[in-house]
């Protein structure tokens, strides 16, 4: 099954400043003014080499900058090859959370061969922007983020004896998450975390336009006769899908630019499949709605609140018979199959393509949003890290932001050069 391996990154040195002042949150995550932020605070930081001007300038500029750093000792590559132990604690909701997982390379695989298997839709505009950027740096400068079953634990025991010392790592960002590295050399007790694998899938959790952009680099490099051995692997942040530490949040749904809605025609029309009431603390209806395992929405429409609840979860397995159980069964895929495609009439290409729809984490924004002339918001529950494994391993795909993992990745500490 996966294959993976121990490798040798591209670290920044302390030449280059505090560690804590060179990483920053994923490029797609960053306003321009926070990116600001990051470089006024230290030039050096990676954001100057992941997120470039998308133009053929700013991705030779970023070429430039990173052969700058090399030279000027900057950035180094590690002498020896090592599995990166990498872990992050922080707050949600008053609550302490934290997982440990680790970066290593992973060998790269159609999806249709089984081994590493997505669950959502992709842009090709990101993938795009991700290919010239490789192309231009030879670097992967952000880690795939995967999920592995490990029911035994096998796997974190091990993570958990080869960071019993300090870890080579330590900062706590402005979210106030804290992350930790420990750099581990290649030695027996690697080879034994590799040997688990040998029998397991891995569940793209974050980063699906960036595995699929080093599938095409691989191809162009074998078709123009450039291949390397490191163009075979991806770099890898996998992390044991059983973690008490995982979180997923929520991606809330905000409709704009509908000429003929009608908020209470809508309600009518979904009363066939879902009981709607008014809501007076959305909040706690959706934490119960999630703990008894109910399909249900906080919708307001910019006069009130309003509960919906699916009235029979079996009203998705007569009407979508094609799609797999795991799928057809999600809250967004309830969402979208029975009201926004289904009754507001917005099909697949306006989805993905965002014509009438956008995307907010934020239950304040989307209200906000409505307030300030949207047509509505639907408030939702998360996806279930269990779900996202079933849906992936039934080789179905979810619509695009069905997940959000908190926190992100860090970006800047380890650096994939492929060439």
């Amino acid at each position: 099954m996966a294959e993976i391996k121990e490798f040798s990154a591209l670290r920044f040195t302390n030449k280059a400043g505090n560690i804590a002042d060179l990483c920053c949150p994923p490029y797609d995550i960053i306003s321009d003014q926070e990116k600001l932020q990051y470089l006024n605070k230290n030039a050096n930081n990676i954001i100057k080499l992941e997120a470039p001007e998308q133009t053929e300038a700013g991705y030779l500029g970023a070429k430039a900058e990173l052969e700058n750093r090399i030279k000027n000792g900057f950035m180094q590559k590690d002498d020896k090859e090592c599995l990166y132990i990498y872990e992050q604690s922080f707050m949600v909701e008053g609550k302490q959370y934290s997982f440990k997982g680790f970066t290593a390379y992973v060998k790269l695989h159609e999806f249709f061969d089984g081994v590493i298997l997505p669950h959502e839709h992709t842009l090709s505009k990101a993938k795009t922007d991700r290919l010239n950027l490789l192309n231009a740096t030879g670097c992967s400068f952000s880690q795939i983020y995967s999920l592995y079953s490990d029911p035994e634990s096998a796997v974190p025991r091990l993570l958990a004896e080869l960071s019993e010392r300090e870890p080579d790592v330590c900062f706590t960002d402005a979210d106030k998450v804290t992350h930790r590295m420990w750099a581990v050399e290649k030695s027996e007790k690697t080879t034994e975390v590799i040997k688990e694998f040998a029998d397991k899938k891995l569940y793209i959790a974050d980063g699906h336009h960036r595995y699929e952009t080093a599938l095409n680099f691989k191809k162009q490099l074998e078709q123009n006769g450039q291949m390397t051995e490191n163009a075979n692997y991806i770099m890898m942040f996998l992390v044991d899908m059983q973690s008490s530490g995982l979180v997923v949040f929520p991606t809330h749904r905000i409709i704009k630019g509908l000429n003929d809605f009608n908020s209470q025609q809508m309600l009518q029309k979904i009363n066939k499949y879902f009981n709607v009431a008014e809501l007076a603390d959305g909040t706690q209806f959706l934490k119960t709605a999630y703990q008894n395992g109910q399909k249900a929405f906080w919708y307001y429409d910019g006069n009130k609140d309003y509960a919906l609840t699916l009235k029979d979860n079996t009203i998705m397995d007569n009407l979508f018979k094609n799609e797999g159980k795991a799928l057809r069964n999600l809250d967004v895929s309830v969402l979208h199959s029975l009201i926004l495609e289904g009754v507001l009439g917005i099909d697949k290409q306006n989805l993905a393509n965002q014509i009438n729809l956008k995307y907010t984490r934020s239950i304040t924004e989307a209200k906000a949003d409505v307030d300030g002339g949207a047509n509505c918001c639907f408030i939702m529950n998360p996806t279930k890290v269990s779900e996202i494994a079933e849906v992936a391993a039934a080789g179905d795909v979810m619509p695009q932001k069905s997940t959000y993992f908190y926190p992100k990745l860090t970006t800047g500490l380890v650096i994939n050069q492929i060439k």
